[in-house]
């Protein structure tokens, strides 16, 4: 029995404090349709210029797995092998071909950028990890777990999935519906008064 829950009934609760790092999964699959839930919501984090440098390579198949695992760190791979799905989310550092759509109001901008690819590429970086906290939590909206992780070899899973691309990885995320013990407690977090300065 897997704990899906109903999308419709999910709180911020769910969202931000009940769900947590998984680190084991069930073994019930993640359907077509949740996997495009996640991207749905994911798209919506703020970003600047309104770029949304980041993309997601939804990596199901045995044969996915067989080309990325061995470019985890040692401690992550039985981590993503028991995951139905791994998403590997990268910046795209030519972002900025979408601007006269996505931010038609910003004239130049991609003529700016074209000419300045050091600072597209800082861009890119920074909101492209910017979605991927939003990633993180629409994939918990969508009632499932996420088991993000950054222990993996940047420039292997770049030249496997992204060769000859603009694309630059920069997380891992697993995918699925926890198992019985598959997460641990959850570690204590600062306090209001240790986090926050009021002036």
């Amino acid at each position: 029995m897997t704990n899906q829950v109903d999308q419709a009934s999910v709180t911020a609760t769910d969202i931000f404090t009940d769900r947590h790092t998984a680190y084991g999964f069930d073994g019930a699959p993640v359907s077509d349709a949740e996997l495009a839930r996640i991207y749905e919501l994911a798209k919506f984090t703020p970003t600047a210029m309104n770029g949304q440098p980041l993309r997601v390579v939804f990596v199901r198949s045995e044969a996915g797995k067989q080309r990325l695992v061995p470019l985890l760190a040692e401690g992550n791979q039985a981590k993503s092998l028991s995951a139905p799905v791994v998403a590997i989310l990268a910046a795209d550092t030519e972002f900025h071909v979408n601007l006269p759509v996505t931010n038609p109001q910003m004239a130049g901008a991609k003529e700016w950028l074209d000419s300045d690819p050091d600072t597209r590429a800082v861009i890119a970086a920074n909101n492209a990890w910017l979605q991927a906290g939003g990633f993180i939590l629409a994939v918990r909206a969508a009632g499932l777990d996420a088991g993000p992780m950054t222990g993996f070899d940047n420039a292997g899973v770049d030249a496997e999935f992204f060769d000859g691309t603009a694309l630059r990885s920069i997380m891992v995320v697993n995918i699925g519906h926890v198992a019985d013990g598959g997460n641990f407690p959850r570690n204590p977090r600062l306090g209001f008064d240790q986090a926050v300065t009021l002036l």
